[in-house]
């Protein structure tokens, strides 16, 4: 499970600027019923195209971004039951950011179609051969694509929020596989400030609301100035606040609800230890910059990373 919140296209600095916490069971030799889940810390995958952390179990990622502006993350909805040999949530962000075939495939491909067809130049369509080559570079659904896809299959998956974003095309979308009565699947994001916990997008559960505060707060005393993203990590993530019991979701058990309506969980449960395993801050400038800062607990010790790289804006 975990809570982020987020500002997408509302501060001159910032198109986009996100804080997440993940949490997960701890890896322990200990660890009861086979639930720990190993998990990779923020790196270049193979291929060097997406940067994000990775599940060590099942390959997915809970948070990535694309060298080409393209970014997705993911929560669990809580909920009771859950599916038997239902498929994994976490390969939901990372095929977004994949790409079909990779350039360099492509150009390889494009050239022996060449050598096979010596006349392909003259062709007098110019916008023909550009359609051809660009499908031959691969192409990428749009946000609001693969959404709709994703929920053609939203069935053979437990409970889900998932965000997409394609910061070239300034699009937003959240898809969820567990709608509000009468709600959409697939919703545009607007500009402002929004809070994705296990609940759905912008819930009223104490813990969301609480972040948002809390982030607003700090936007307040920062002003149109950047935001120091490790500082901001400690002071909106670390929050152990917990709820007073009146106001859990219900959902759970009091006494589990309780220790899970923290911002930073810590508990012990049957299954083994649970709580905040990784703590994200990525920020990205109108100027192309990105900032992936990580904190990360590995063997009770809690260490970090950070990775900047540049994309290209939308003008």
């Amino acid at each position: 499970m975990c809570i982020a919140v987020f500002m997408w296209e509302a501060h001159p600095v910032y198109p986009f600027l996100l804080f997440l916490n993940r949490d997960e069971y701890h890896s322990s030799p200990t660890t009861l019923l086979g639930v720990s889940r190993p998990t990779e810390p923020l790196g270049w995958w193979e291929g060097g195209e997406i940067l994000g952390g990775r599940d060590g179990e099942a390959g997915g990622t809970w948070l990535a971004f694309s060298r080409d502006g393209r970014l997705a993350f993911i929560t669990n909805v809580r909920e009771l039951q859950s599916i038997p040999r239902a498929k994994s949530r976490g390969h939901l962000p990372v095929r977004f950011l994949q790409i079909s075939t990779s350039p360099c495939e492509a150009l390889q491909d494009w050239k022996g179609q060449l050598k096979l067809v010596p006349s392909f130049f003259n062709c007098q369509s110019k916008d023909y051969m550009g359609s051809c080559l660009g499908e031959l570079l691969g192409s990428k659904k749009k946000p609001i694509e693969f959404a709709e896809e994703v929920v053609k299959e939203a069935n053979e998956y437990n409970g889900f929020n998932l965000i997409l974003i394609d910061l070239c095309s300034k699009s937003m979308v959240y898809v969820t596989n567990r709608p509000k009565e009468n709600g959409n699947f697939v919703t545009e994001v607007s500009p402002g400030i929004h809070v994705l916990s296990n609940a759905s997008l912008n819930s009223p559960w104490p813990k969301a609301q609480r972040l948002g505060h809390s982030f607003k707060e700090v936007l307040a005393r920062y002003g149109e100035d950047e935001l120091p993203l490790k500082e901001t990590v400690a002071e909106l993530l670390m929050d152990r606040t917990k709820d007073d019991s009146s106001m859990l979701p219900g959902i759970f058990p009091p006494e589990v609800e309780y220790h899970l309506s923290s911002i930073y969980i810590d508990v012990s449960r049957p299954q083994g230890r649970y709580g905040t395993r990784n703590q994200s801050a990525l920020s990205v400038k109108s100027n192309g910059e990105v900032c992936f800062h990580e904190r990360y607990l590995e063997k009770d010790l809690w260490k970090e990373q950070t990775v900047t790289y540049q994309i290209e804006m939308a003008k």
